[in-house]
This record gives structure tokens, sequence and C-alpha cells, in this order.
């Protein structure tokens, strides 16, 4: 067998192989020999058919079986050996190949090469990082939240805003009077502090339980079917029917009553010791949210640094042709549409992707499997703390970043992470950081 590679250009190859008889006359022998074990012929015991039966009706697709797998095992040996730097997979040429005449066969495949360039980054290379503050504010939100956790609910008499009312609820004539027939509501539960309509909600102003008010639920939720749904306890398409007003008979208020800042508290969120006081509570929380900030900072890093990277080397050179030829044989459901649409989009993917390779080769990054279990801890640590769960236990985090390492996606997705967060910490040290402080609003609007 002989493999060539000979370049059209700098971007694209035509890779020729030679296959001879002697290549692939034993491995089809072998296979014929099995097939003849399984085969079932009528007028034949199994496994005594006679081999020129069997080569006579298998024998051409053996061959083109075991050519194939003979042809795909060295070319992929070839290009590893080689360190051909290909793009996608190589695309048959229009091969004049006959299986039932010829012995030697010769098959051409078009080769899309990856475009040669360097990229080399040092501390001339300036690139802006964001340093989003964060504010008391947020962290009196999240100080909250937790002692809304911890809080009790007691009865009370007065009603006040954020208070919960459970009553009867009673539709009402043009009089004013109780509907006859009407719909009526026991144990209808709402807020008025969510009520959309400012006049609405301040009928409810101080109120008091055992009396009754009247307002109209379609004004007072600005007609929204949902809630008016869950309200009335009727269905969507019914809602439209209940324009007037209702009664409300308040029987009962509920106020939610925070819990306290205690040791308690801080040890439940925080774990046993972490801190001692208010302040020191607050300043871990503090600590969290930054933590949290410093890897939304380091992905638009990335971003920053791709950015910065592609403008610096300019556009690469690719064979169009081929590549479109590429994605097309990727994408056949969706046709040429599909690609004319998306190439662009594409290269600049594959561009990047290119870049990156370049940079964690020259920086020696290695991924190894300590790294992505860290990582599926830290992937689930994160998910926790967006629910506010600091102090979530370690067996708890090996379990569920476990079921997290059990999906080849999850899996894929936790390397690439780790690649991009190894690459991050990297660059940051070799580039000149143009630190610039922006607040959480201003640090979202640049993704939309």
């Amino acid at each position: 067998m002989n493999i060539s590679l000979q370049n059209v250009d700098k971007v694209s190859a035509v890779l020729t192989v030679q296959i001879e008889k002697a290549d692939y006359q034993e491995k089809v022998e072998k296979s014929l020999k099995t097939l003849r074990q399984r085969v079932n012929m009528p007028g034949f015991r199994k496994g005594m058919v006679p081999m020129a039966l069997i080569k006579k009706q298998y024998g051409i697709s053996v061959l083109v079986e075991e050519v194939d797998k003979l042809m795909q095992e060295k070319v992929g040996e070839y290009i590893r050996e080689n360190n051909v730097n290909m793009l996608g997979t190589p695309l048959p040429k229009e091969n004049n190949v006959n299986f039932e005449a010829d012995e030697n066969f010769e098959f051409s495949f078009d080769i899309a090469l990856a475009p040669e360039f360097n990229v080399e980054l040092s501390n001339n290379d300036t690139v802006d990082y964001y340093d989003i503050n964060v504010t008391d504010e947020m962290v009196d939100q999240q100080v909250k939240m937790y002692t809304q956790r911890t809080a009790k609910y007691d009865k009370v008499e007065e009603y006040q805003e954020n208070d919960m009312l459970k009553g009867l609820l009673a539709e009402l004539d043009e009089n004013g009077n109780t509907k006859e027939g009407g719909l009526q509501v026991e144990g209808a539960v709402m807020m008025p502090t969510y009520m959309k309509n400012d006049d609405q909600k301040a009928i409810f102003n101080g109120a008091k339980t055992n009396t009754v008010l009247v307002f109209n639920p379609a004004t007072a939720f600005d007609n929204n079917e949902a809630e008016l749904a869950s309200l009335l306890k009727i269905k969507k398409e019914e809602v439209a029917n209940y324009k007037g007003n209702f009664s409300f008979q308040i029987e009962e208020i509920t106020r939610m009553i925070p819990g306290d800042l205690n040791q308690e508290l801080f040890d439940q969120v925080l774990g046993e010791g972490k801190a001692h006081s208010e302040e020191e509570f607050r300043a871990q929380i503090k600590e969290t949210i930054a933590k949290q900030f410093e890897a939304d900072s380091d992905y638009k890093f990335l971003i920053d640094v791709r950015n910065y990277v592609v403008n610096k080397i300019g556009k690469l050179e690719f064979a169009d042709e081929l590549m479109k030829r590429i994605m097309l044989e990727n994408n056949k459901e969706k046709g040429e549409e599909f690609v004319a649409e998306h190439y662009e989009k594409s290269l600049e993917e594959l561009t990047w992707h290119l870049i990156k390779e370049k940079l964690v080769a020259a920086n020696n990054i290695k991924v190894e499997q300590a790294d992505i279990t860290n990582m599926a801890k830290e992937a689930t640590r994160a998910q926790f703390a967006q629910y506010g769960m600091i102090n979530v236990p370690d067996e708890l985090l090996e379990n569920y970043s476990k079921e997290m390492l059990k999906k080849r996606e999850s899996v894929e997705a936790l390397v690439n992470r780790v690649v991009e967060a190894k690459l991050s910490e990297i660059l940051k040290g070799q580039v000149t950081l143009n630190h610039k402080a922006v607040s959480a609003e201003e640090f979202n609007k640049m993704f939309q």
C-alpha cells in the first residue's frame, strides 16, 4: 500500500491511496471463510457450502468492505503519524474503481488543511478586565433571603404590605349585592402587594379581620388570565366572563416575620464557626458574591481575548469550497441553504477553536481527571449558590457531581470549562489587564 499527500495550495491537498491485492487478499480470504461457517444455503449443510459459491455470491461485497476498512485504518494512521493538520474529514474525489475487474485500486481524497498562523501574547497586549462591584444592597438582599428561610408566620389582626389574606370571595351584581348563583370561592388566598393596579391595592390598606371589602379582580390583576384563574378557581378561558366587582370577607391575615440574624443562622448558612457576628456574616456573604462575579468576569475576559487575538491575527485563509462541502456533508438534512446562511459564522467559531488550540499547546495546558472532578463539584456548588445555598455538605456535592460525570455530554462540557478556566488564568498573567469597575447592571448589558 502506498499513501501520498500532494498540496494543492496552502490550505488544501489531495491524499492518494494505492492498494494492491497483497494488501487485502488475506483479510478477504479470512472473512469469506468466516462467512462460509455462518451462511445457510439450500441444498448444503451449514458450513459446507463450496467456497467457489461463497465467492461468487459474496466475494465482491466482502472485497469492498475489507478494502474500505483497510483504507480507513491506514489513512487514519498516515494522518496521525505525519501530523497532517486536517479540518473535517477527507472528501472522496470521483474515483473510477472497478471492484469486479481490477485487483489494484487507487483512491483520491480532497483534504482541507488548517491555515498556518502564529499567536503570541505578552504584556505589550492590553485587554479589558471588568471588576463587578458588590454593593451593600446585594448583600442586604442575600441576607434578607436567608432570614426569610428561617421566618415564622404569625396571625395578625390588621393588614400591612406583604401580608397574605384568606377569606370568602363572592361575585357581586350590578347593584353591589351578592349575585344569585354567582361565583364564590371559599378560602381564597391572595397578596394585595402583587396587584398591578395601585387604586385596587389601596383598598386593602389597614384592613382588619372579619371586615368585608369590595374590589375588582380583573382590574386589580390587569386581566392576567393565569393569576385570575388561580384566584377564582376557574379555567383560563372562563376568565373573560368575570369583569365585575367581588366582595372579600377577610378571615385570616398572615404575616411573615423574618428570622433573627443569630449564631444559629450564621452556622446554618456558612458552616459552624465561620462567622460570629453580623459584620462577619455580611463580609462572608460579600466574599461569596464577589467570587461568583469573578467567574463572570473571567468569562467576559476570555470573550475579549478572543476578539483581541482574532483582530490581531487578521482573517485566516480557508479552502472555502472544501469547507462548504464538509459542512454540507455534516448537515445533509439541512441542505445548501443552511450552509450558505451559516458558513461565515462557522468559520468564526473554527478560527477561535484553532487559536485556542495553539494557546493551550503553547502554555502546555493539560486536563487531568482530578480537574474534571473538581470542576464538576464547583459547577454543582455554583448551582446551589444560585439558590442561596452556600454551606452545601461535601457528601451532597460529591453525589451530584458523580451524576454529572455519568453523562458524556456533561463531561465534554466540563473538560472545555477546565481548559478555559486554566487558559483564562494563564492569560491574565501574560497580558496587561485594563481593569474597569462596573456595576452588575452595566456588566449584564454587555451581553444584551
